[in-house]
């Protein structure tokens, strides 16, 4: 699993470096400096293919996490649909975060967003329904990059502290049971036979977004 996990620590890191400006050092930086600790920081679901979590879930759950206890965030707002597997992206992240300590009281679930762009959407929208001003995403630096140019146009006072890789690789990576039959959803449909590619490309674009609710 370790092994893995830091095969695509590695080739996202380096996409992020050749891709990514300002660097995940400096958004963190940024971010701190705006407030030293958030109200909640957004975490974009994964799809849950079962029997346990995939790298990609590991590494935005456990970041999460260390920003949680790392007293960086109050709040941890999972987001995510049911949209690849008949689980819910949101609801499975949540289970494994309360495995490593985080009190399920502290943990937000959104279980809207089918894409990354409404993962911030709607997780931001939440948040600010709840009365927590300060927000943040959280997540992997590609999917930061991916992610970035919308939140700085519609959300002007989000803030980003995407994984720092080298403290992700100090962090614990031990993979806990979760009783994720329960979330199953019955008679699950995927987004591939509901959704056309074209759909779902404005859809990863937030076109689907109802910006005015």
């Amino acid at each position: 699993m370790k092994l893995i996990l830091y095969t695509s620590l590695l080739i996202l890191n380096l996409s992020s470096c050749a891709l990514f400006q300002p660097s995940a050092k400096k958004l963190n930086h940024r971010a701190l400096a705006a407030h030293k600790q958030y109200d909640a920081v957004i975490v974009p679901g994964v799809p849950f293919m079962e029997p346990k979590w995939d790298a990609t879930m590991q590494m935005r759950v456990l970041w999460a996490i260390h920003l949680y206890k790392n007293g960086k965030t109050k709040k941890i707002i999972m987001s995510g649909s049911s949209v690849y597997s008949p689980y819910v992206e949101a609801q499975i992240m949540k289970l494994y975060a309360i495995e490593f300590g985080v009190p399920a009281e502290d943990i937000i679930v959104e279980d809207k967003a089918q894409h990354s762009t409404e993962n911030v959407w709607y997780g931001y929208k939440l948040a600010k329904s709840m009365g927590l001003n300060n927000i943040a995403l959280s997540t992997d630096p590609f999917q930061t990059r991916m992610t970035y140019r919308f939140g700085k146009r519609r959300l002007k006072d989000l803030k980003y502290m995407p994984v720092l890789f080298d403290t992700l690789k100090t962090l614990p990576h031990h993979v806990p049971e979760i009783n994720y039959l329960p979330h199953k959803i019955a008679n699950f449909v995927p987004i591939t036979e509901t959704q056309s590619f074209g759909y779902r490309f404005r859809g990863t674009m937030g076109k689907h977004i109802d910006f005015k609710n």
